[in-house]
């Protein structure tokens, strides 16, 4: 039986460990060949585990040269580029605007928005060689409401936001989608290091009651990369529990 994303070639960053390596799994049983690209070392081993079909590299999203030996590397391996999905972010310091150091907000917005740009630029010129595809990029319910001392992090995925809308606009004629997911709480690596009252309190707060497993952002991903969404570009999905409606 053939795979929703049988033939198409991808690009998963921050595929170590969470959203990532969850997505790569889903990928790859759907069909796809798959890049698994993160600075930790971790994607060597899935992409091992994973076996035929699945690449690894060691790639920086912050450095526009390790982004564009990041996509070289699928088209040397695999031939040609149809889904990039940005996912690599980190979540930074904590502390209100007015404490917040340089370094800390220009680390974040270099992994988390600049390293979705970066992904963008060299990206986009393999996929108009390829004939089109589709890039999603992990913003988050941060983009949406606030989060009081996390201002880099939330600055930088409404900024993943608003780069998606309009790089949607500027190539949907060409065949290239372009949308983001924009997930709440998940069992993550990230997660582990939020302060626990924080998340108690968005567990509270959360309608469904629970946080989200980092297979269900994978399910969002795998039809935004398949033609199914053929139809869809400059979306973004919340897929948070509800937490935004209240």
């Amino acid at each position: 039986m053939a795979g929703r994303l049988d033939g198409k070639v991808s690009i998963i960053t921050g595929a170590g460990s969470g959203i990532g390596a969850a997505t790569a799994r889903r990928f790859h049983a759907e069909g796809a060949k798959v890049v698994l690209a993160d600075i930790s070392g971790a994607q060597e081993t899935l992409a091992k585990e994973l076996g035929e079909g699945a690449a690894s590299v060691h790639v920086d999203v912050s450095q526009g040269e390790s982004v564009q030996a990041m996509v070289q590397c699928a088209v040397d391996t695999f031939g040609r580029l149809d889904v990039l999905y940005n996912n690599a972010g980190i979540d930074g310091d904590f502390f209100p605007v007015g404490e917040l150091p340089e370094e800390s907000w220009d680390k974040v917005q270099n992994v988390n928005l600049r390293g979705v740009y970066l992904g963008m630029r060299h990206g986009i010129p393999a996929m108009l060689a390829s004939g089109g595809g589709s890039i999603i990029s992990t913003a988050s319910m941060a983009a949406t409401v606030a989060f009081p001392t996390m201002a880099s992090y939330c600055a930088a995925k409404g900024g993943v936001v608003m780069l998606t809308k309009t790089a949607a606009a500027e190539y949907a004629a060409q065949g290239i989608r372009v949308n983001s997911i924009s997930p709440g709480t998940i069992e993550t690596a990230i997660t582990v290091h939020l302060p626990q009252d924080m998340i108690k309190a968005i567990i509270e707060r959360n309608p469904v009651g629970r946080i989200a497993d980092a297979s269900e952002v994978a399910s969002l991903a795998v039809f935004l990369a398949s033609d199914e969404s053929a139809f869809i570009t400059g979306a973004d999905y919340l897929i948070d529990g509800g937490y935004t409606l209240l």
